[in-house]
């Protein structure tokens, strides 16, 4: 969630905690959630840096798992929250791209729906790989490119009534507003090539890549999230060795 620019978060912050409540919504409890965790479960990490944490949630869900976690997000109101309901966490007020941590000294970063807030991606990569341990794990949740190239209309509905998802200037990566609930921010499009090329070129190994689909909730719900591509996991690890 990057604040280094006018992007909503601020003005959105309060709507967004009450959207999230302690739990998360739909597409975080049932679709993102459990994807993420089965990266997680088993692997041994100790210590987790969750780059756009927000209200601290999945900071706490790692915790339970076991982790030492920082969390970090440039939104203050955020940042507040998370520590409210997590006293004794660490989370720190910054940006991505200002990331100020020990070299070398993560196991596991998260990017949890943060990197299409992001202006500056390449810097706040950098500095993200920078924070991993050699062997370390980059895991990552994000719309998918082809979701956010339907923003921010996305959904129309023809003559019959039947919905469809429309997506258009897929190759254009631009800033677009997106707003519901009370909730305006400033997200990012960019085309998966964009993503992957940058990893790559940071020098990291994918790992994993899928396109989670609904484990439950309301029928209705995970429908609709069936019907277009919502989300996809990407987790990258750093070499053990530099090349």
């Amino acid at each position: 969630m990057n604040q280094s620019a006018p992007d909503g978060w601020s003005a959105s912050a309060a709507a967004w905690i009450r959207e999230m409540g302690e739990d998360g919504d739909y597409a975080r409890r049932f679709v993102l959630d459990p994807a993420m965790l089965e990266r997680i479960r088993g692997r041994e990490f100790e210590t987790a840096l969750d780059v756009g944490c927000g209200e601290g949630r999945f900071c706490r869900i790692m915790q339970s798992l076991g982790l030492r976690t920082v969390g970090i997000d440039p939104t203050e109101a955020l940042i507040g929250r998370a520590r409210q309901l997590d006293p004794t966490g660490e989370y720190r007020i910054a940006g991505a791209e200002s990331l100020d941590v020990a070299p070398a000294s993560f196991d596991l970063v998260v990017a949890y729906l943060s990197l299409i807030d992001i202006r500056d991606l390449a810097g706040a990569v950098a500095m993200m790989v920078k924070a991993l341990r050699p062997g370390g794990t980059l895991l990552i949740a994000n719309l998918t490119s082809f979701n956010t190239a339907g923003m921010p209309d996305g959904w129309s509905e023809d003559p019959d009534g039947s919905t469809r998802f429309c997506i258009d200037d897929y190759l254009t990566e631009r800033a677009v507003w997106v707003a519901w609930r009370g909730i305006r921010v400033l997200n990012w499009h960019r085309p998966l090539e964009a993503y992957v090329s940058l990893f790559l070129n940071s020098g990291l190994e994918l790992r994993h890549f899928s396109e989670p689909a609904p484990v439950g909730g309301d029928p209705q719900r995970a429908e609709r999230y069936r019907r277009v591509p919502w989300f996809l996991i990407m987790e990258w690890q750093k070499p053990r060795i530099a090349k």
